[in-house]
């Protein structure tokens, strides 16, 4: 099993993985005439598909190698193998939320409010169950998350003042995915931490599939009942444009790498360091947001200095969080 052996490879493991899941859902933007339920379904292929590439190739280097990931499955506890399912189709939910979120009010806005909320819960929740780390600088981390959430909450509430639509729905989506996106987290580190674990690259392949059969539930429900337009047929998918399947797929693919990375730089450096930089990824969204995609273009100075004091608070969130823990 390959894992690093150096800060220098951890950390550009680390900063990979930011800007993949920072990065992925550019490929969603990129789909034209093309609706978000049918595009997850090739992202949810993508995930698990570069997951169990990445554990039968990275995972499965030596052949006596007992950490390996065929032995670790082998080995590891079926209670944690659920918790991990369990796990992936939490996520799977909250990231459908998110996707849609991204459909009504873009990249800049979506990412930093649902994943700064999630930074809180996940802070929240993991205290609650284990109180581990500087309570005051937890406190801190989280008051400056929520006043990032606030500030891109008020950047986008902006836009209606240069004449372009806000909607309502799209904040209580980054809110509920925040939410959701915040409490699958504790279900992966039972299964990393209790009895026979699973390893990172067990973990990476589970929860990827718990994400890819939850959308038999989620994704179809969304179908009929989407948030945004008409109900959709499953017969749109296989009409789609080859495009449309590509970018998904791809898109599947940038997530999956981040993921895999994300969890194997941090047996070598620890949790919190990953974890934080890995909560970086908002940030990189947001810039692909403002500045490739001009989701802000002509909303004026106002909207922007919001957007400059978002990216200064969740910053300071993630140093307060990843000190508190480190």
């Amino acid at each position: 099993m390959f894992t690093p052996h150096s800060l220098e490879i951890a950390l550009l493991m680390m900063i990979t993985s930011a800007v993949c899941w920072g990065s992925w859902a550019n490929t969603y933007k990129g789909v034209k005439n093309y609706r978000f339920e049918l595009f997850y379904w090739d992202y949810a292929i993508g995930i698990f598909l570069i997951s169990l590439i990445l554990a039968l190739t990275m995972g499965s280097t030596g052949i006596d190698d007992s950490n390996s990931f065929l032995n670790n499955v082998h080995s590891a506890d079926t209670s944690n193998i659920v918790s991990t399912l369990i796990g992936g189709a939490i996520f799977n939910l909250a990231n459908l939320l998110l996707v849609a979120a991204i459909d009504m009010a873009g990249l800049a806005v979506a990412f930093p409010v649902s994943i700064g909320i999630a930074l809180v819960v996940g802070v929240v929740s993991s205290y609650a169950l284990q109180s581990r780390g500087n309570v005051g600088l937890l406190g801190a981390g989280v008051v400056c998350a929520v006043i990032a959430v606030i500030m891109d909450g008020k950047a986008y509430g902006s836009l209606a003042s240069a004449g372009r639509t806000v909607s309502q729905k799209s904040i209580i989506t980054c809110v509920v995915s925040g939410v959701l996106m915040g409490l699958w987290a504790p279900f992966v580190a039972h299964a990393m931490t209790t009895g026979n674990t699973l390893g990172p690259y067990s973990i990476a392949v589970f929860l990827t599939l718990g994400a890819l059969l939850s959308c038999s539930i989620w994704n179809v429900y969304f179908m009929k009942k989407p948030l945004v337009g008409e109900p959709v047929d499953f017969s749109g998918y296989f009409s789609g444009p080859m495009s449309g399947h590509l970018l998904g797929l791809l898109g599947g693919v940038i997530w999956g790498t981040g993921m895999v990375f994300n969890l194997v730089a941090a047996s070598f450096t620890g949790v919190a360091i990953s974890y934080a930089i890995g909560q970086s990824a908002p940030m990189v969204a947001a810039l692909w947001g403002v500045f490739a995609w001009k989701e802000f273009k002509g909303a004026g100075s106002k909207a922007m200095m919001y957007l400059g004091l978002m990216f200064v608070f969740y910053c300071l969130a993630i140093v307060l969080v990843a000190k508190a823990n480190g």
